[in-house]
């Protein structure tokens, strides 16, 4: 089966106050059926404040990252048959998150 990435960045997701348990609720449930469904691979969201540094293969730290790279927000990642499916997940998330997903697929890597 293969992988896909299903990601909003963080300022997509405008809330009010009001809304903020009720989204976090809705968006808990799908991942509790993405769960049982037997899809759900890891998800979560990335601490915008902490600081992102860099690894070099040397071994070196720098704070940073790669020019133009912007990591942040919330993702989930679902291992599911087709293509098809994972756009009927997504849609589900952005639905529980009230905003839209971006979806990606992961190249197949027979080691992982």
């Amino acid at each position: 089966m293969t992988k896909y990435l299903i990601s909003f960045p963080s300022e997509a997701m405008v809330l009010t106050d009001e809304e903020f348990p009720i989204v976090v609720a809705e968006s808990h449930a799908v991942i509790e059926e993405a769960k049982a469904a037997g899809v759900y691979v890891f998800g979560g969201g990335i601490n915008e404040e902490v600081a992102p540094v860099l690894v070099s293969g040397d071994g070196s730290v720098s704070t940073g990252t790669y020019p133009g790279s912007v990591l942040k927000g919330g993702f989930t990642v679902l291992e599911i048959p087709t293509r098809e499916e994972a756009v009927e997940w997504a849609r589900k998330i952005a639905a529980a998150c009230r905003c839209a997903q971006e979806l990606r697929e992961f190249m197949y890597d027979p080691a992982s």
